[in-house]
């Protein structure tokens, strides 16, 4: 058994002003709070539930809910068969989540509701932990080896047998949440369309929402913290943002299609938000990061005084660099949709998106956004250059693009209520 942190005290929310007994929710997220921090902030207000999370490590406090860490060993798995090695740091996890839970239950801690995110394997207990339990499944993505992100670069290779066979037992952990969950959550329809048609009855489509009362459009500045250049809005700025810069995201295509994008409007500057690091994916061969490799292979085709690498940001900067955009370039392969797309929308930014499944389901072509084919990278200069050349045209995009996030997509008005009703359904007072 691995060490777990010490557990807090029992919440002081033990009745309601009623004397009715509080009730216990929890929240189970490696890196907690992750999808849930909104519903858990609502749900730690209510003076009749007391909060409570396992996570690991890189699990995140939150006022109002009591946090317990989970470790797991970095033992050697190299002895496991090479296709179970994913399932078993799976039930690694699972087994800390079992530790774990039991220190709650010692202090009288029995959820009546459960949400869990079932990427990492820690749902795999909870039904046996606490048969009486009403869990909500968040799973995120059920992984496919056709039609999906597995397959669609071809600079990314192909994958053999034992590489498709490797990439379906990823939904091991996943098809066993699933059968165990009262409700299911997908963030969007067309992840909901990537999983099993005999559980679609149980999943339904509830996106983690947005916040459009802070996202709002507003005049800002943006500081290059590295140059000291200041960008404000109404400058001829294109923006792109990603947590890594990787193909998962359409790095490589958006960096072959700023030579063209520069070329053609010498005033246009270029701000790219995001690590070194591999979120999806596979490193980039030979090279430290995919940064490093796309600026080895554009060589002097690009102007690299006006192409600005400013890192990670923190919430605010992230938020300004959109205010500052005359046109956000946002492209996926067909994965999990972003929350960068939706800010961005949020705060007016004109995207130019690509044309693949998620990104089709929040934007209309020419209507509250411009589509480009993904792989087409001289198409996207185009779509680019235009929008720089003419941004009183394209407003109308950025207009359009709030309207529909804020009519489907804002956390309190349209996520809330919908996980409101499944609170509501467990008999937790909400």
């Amino acid at each position: 058994m691995t060490a777990l942190s010490s557990l807090s005290t029992r919440s002081s929310k033990t009745t309601s002003p009623s004397s009715v007994p509080a009730v216990d929710a929890l929240f189970v997220h490696t890196n907690f709070p992750g999808q849930f921090k909104r519903i858990a902030q609502q749900l730690a207000k209510g003076p009749d539930i007391r909060v409570h999370a396992i996570g690991s490590g890189t699990a995140t406090a939150m006022p109002g809910v009591n946090l317990v860490r989970y470790s797991v060993s970095s033992s050697d798995i190299a002895s496991s068969h090479s296709l179970a090695r994913r399932f078993e740091i799976e039930c690694r996890r699972a087994e800390q989540v079992i530790y774990t839970a039991n220190l709650l239950r010692l202090n009288q801690v029995d959820p009546k509701l459960i949400f869990v995110h079932s990427g990492w394997g820690e749902s795999i207990p909870l039904r046996e932990l606490f048969p009486r339990a009403h869990i909500v499944v968040y799973p995120e993505y059920f992984y496919r080896t056709r039609g999906t992100d597995v397959g669609f670069d071809p600079e990314a290779g192909q994958l053999g047998v034992d590489g498709a066979v490797r990439v379906s037992l990823r939904n091991a952990s996943t098809l066993l949440a699933l059968a165990d969950a009262d409700v299911v959550i997908a963030p969007t329809h067309w992840q909901k369309s990537l999983f099993p048609p005999e559980y679609h009855s149980k999943i339904q489509v509830i996106h983690d929402g947005i916040d459009t009362q802070r996202l709002v459009p507003a005049k800002a500045q943006f500081v290059d913290r590295r140059t000291g250049y200041v960008f404000r809005t109404g400058d001829e700025v294109v923006t792109y943002v990603a947590r890594n810069l990787e193909p998962y995201r359409g790095f490589h295509i958006f960096m072959r299609a700023l030579p063209e994008v520069l070329r053609a409007r010498p005033n246009a500057r270029v701000l790219i938000a995001g690590g070194d690091g591999v979120s999806y994916g596979a490193p980039a061969d030979g090279f430290n990061s995919w940064r490093e490799k796309l600026l080895a292979e554009l060589g002097g085709q690009l102007d690299l005084s006006r192409v600005h690498m400013v890192g990670h940001l923190g919430y605010d900067d992230y938020v300004a660099l959109l205010r500052v955009s005359r046109v956000h370039v946002y492209l996926t392969y067909p994965f999990v949709l972003s929350w960068s797309i939706l800010e961005a929308m949020s705060l007016g930014c004109v995207v130019v998106g690509s044309d693949t499944g998620p990104v089709k389901e929040v934007i209309e072509d020419d209507v509250n956004g411009l589509l480009t084919p993904f792989f087409d990278g001289a198409q996207l200069a185009k779509q680019v250059v235009r929008v720089l050349a003419n941004p009183r045209k394209h407003a109308r995009l950025g207009r359009a693009a709030r309207a529909h996030v804020v009519q489907n997509y804002d956390f309190e008005s349209q996520t809330l209520p919908n996980y409101m009703q499944i609170i509501r359904a467990a008999e937790v007072p909400a």
